[in-house]
């Protein structure tokens, strides 16, 4: 798959088919870039239900055509039962009611955006518009795809599949066939009533109600009073200053930070050959100096004792570069895996947006809310139950959070934005698309369907490894293995380096776009 497609109007890139469709439906139809985006996102919070849903988070990096980005952070907080008293263990429980214990603001981000794009002057459409394909697919039903049921396979093999997921998805105990007719009525419902009676009512009036009902039975540290004080917030993205442009993403309690540092290492260091094994090497050393970084300053923005901009000063920069060298050293260290999608849209006003909403584990805390079908995540997993980490659970405290859309405008004219799922795979791979596509001078689509690699920890795993695709040739590998790092050779598009996208408005006005076909998705223009 190398063939970009083009278009003059509008396009949409998202990881399933129909989410695609969704947005460029709304598109057709006038609407903006941003209603694109809530569209796209309502139906895949349906059809991708191990990825991401209405009970997770969001953040949206919005490029106007003129002036500067905006960034949404709809992340909820810790509940304020959320204590570390809380637990037993030395953890916060990955699955679990005790799992699911922050504020989903999904939702609520989807207002903010809603909100902002009226401010620009806009006449929006109407949220039964924006909804109607995703209560369609919850209420009549949906095809489940390839991913989804390779994941529940993946998860009875290694006997983690939440009892919850297990009466909703296994029919007499057996896993669903790909393609077959998945409906999800209590979710419809909800969804209906959000069309009927506005996104806020997510945390106020009487689906609120409902949701701390279920928190309450289930045993969730969430209140209605949580609820109810939860607020998205407009924020100015981060900026790196690259040699080809202003590069943006999003600030903390995000990993943006981290996917700025390694393009701004990159670029200081001069990285634009194209031998893979080089360019893996520095960017994987690269992203090692980042993670050092994230684990000494990133956490919630109340906590955090440096502006997170001053990292990204050219001598910083430059100091991380100077770690690197042609061995494989062992700083930095992963976090692990994250179940993401990350949604593009171009319209014809010149609005550019990049979002990204998730549950973060695979169905994220495995609990689903049983009077209104949904699935809540487990992004409390981040808090550290240590009382001096700077990660440490406290109530009304916001988590490290993986998800990063990306951005940039160039200084030939052209407005990028990109990104991926994939928890620690998400900035290196951000790293990957835009150095082959901007700095190599790529194919987009080429430049996502070629192979990539991962270092972190994915799957459980406890130690750091340097996955590479089997597409590499021989001789790449054993390079990167002379040089110190542990490789492991996974299948040829693996589902492990993330479901990735890029779309580009030319300074001409033509829009290109590319999806990964590791993903169950598209891109589509008109």
């Amino acid at each position: 798959m190398e063939k970009t497609v083009h278009a003059p109007e509008g396009m949409v890139v998202t990881p399933h088919h129909l989410a695609t469709q969704s947005a460029i439906s709304v598109l057709r139809d006038g609407g903006t870039a941003v209603e694109a985006a809530v569209a796209a996102a309502a139906t895949i919070a349906v059809v991708s239900p191990h990825t991401n849903g209405i009970g997770g988070d969001g953040f949206w990096l919005i490029i106007p055509p003129a002036g500067d980005p905006v960034a949404i952070e709809a992340c909820g907080v810790a509940g304020s039962l959320a204590t570390a008293e809380l637990y037993t263990g030395s953890s916060i429980p990955y699955q679990g009611p005790t799992a699911a214990c922050t504020v989903a603001g999904t939702v609520g981000g989807w207002h903010e955006a809603l909100n902002y794009i009226t401010e620009c002057g806009y006449q929006r459409k109407s949220l039964k518009r924006l909804l109607s394909d995703a209560i369609k697919y919850a209420d009549s039903g949906f095809p489940l795809s390839t991913v989804t049921v390779t994941q529940i396979q993946s998860m009875i093999a290694k006997k983690v599949l939440p009892k919850d997921i297990a009466r909703l998805f296994l029919k007499d105990g057996k896993v669903p066939k790909v393609g077959e007719r998945f409906c999800q009525p209590e979710l419809a419902v909800t969804l209906k009533y959000l069309a009927e009676n506005g996104l806020n009512s997510f945390y106020n009036g009487e689906l609120a109600k409902a949701l701390a009902v279920d928190f309450g039975y289930l045993g969730i540290p969430i209140t209605e009073s949580d609820l109810n004080n939860f607020r998205p917030i407009r924020k100015k993205p981060i900026k790196l200053t690259h040699s080809k442009g202003d590069v943006f993403n999003l600030p903390p309690p995000t990993q943006g930070l981290v996917s700025l540092s390694i393009l701004g290492i990159l670029d200081k260091l001069n990285i634009d050959h194209k031998n893979d094994a080089k360019f893996i090497h520095a960017t994987v050393e690269a992203t090692k100096q980042a993670f050092k970084m994230r684990d000494q300053f990133i956490t919630d923005p109340k906590f955090i004792k440096i502006n997170p901009e001053v990292i990204l000063r050219a001598e910083n920069l430059v100091n991380m570069s100077t770690k690197i060298t042609e061995r494989a050293s062992h700083d930095g260290k992963g976090k692990g895996p994250g179940d993401t999608v990350w949604i593009g849209v171009m319209d014809n006003k010149g609005f550019s947006v990049s979002f990204i909403q998730s549950l973060y584990h695979e169905f994220g805390s495995g609990v689903v809310l049983p009077s209104t079908g949904i699935i809540w995540h487990n992004r409390g997993v981040a808090f550290s139950l240590d009382k001096n980490s700077i990660l440490a659970l406290e109530p009304g405290k916001k988590p490290f959070h993986t998800l990063n859309p990306a951005g940039a405008r160039l200084v030939d004219g052209r407005v990028m934005v990109y990104g991926t799922r994939g928890g620690d795979g998400q900035p290196q791979t951000q790293a990957a698309i835009f150095h082959r596509y901007v700095i190599q001078g790529v194919p987009l689509q080429k430049s996502v369907s070629m192979p990539r690699w991962c270092f972190g920890r994915t799957l459980g795993d406890h130690t750091d490894q340097l996955r590479v695709e089997g597409r590499f040739s021989e001789e790449t590998v054993a390079a990167l293995r002379k040089w110190g790092h542990k490789v492991h050779v996974v299948e040829e598009f693996s589902d492990i380096m993330g479901h990735a996208g890029a779309l580009v408005r030319h300074a001409d006005g033509i829009l290109e776009g590319a999806f990964d076909p590791r993903s169950d998705g598209s891109v589509v223009g008109f």
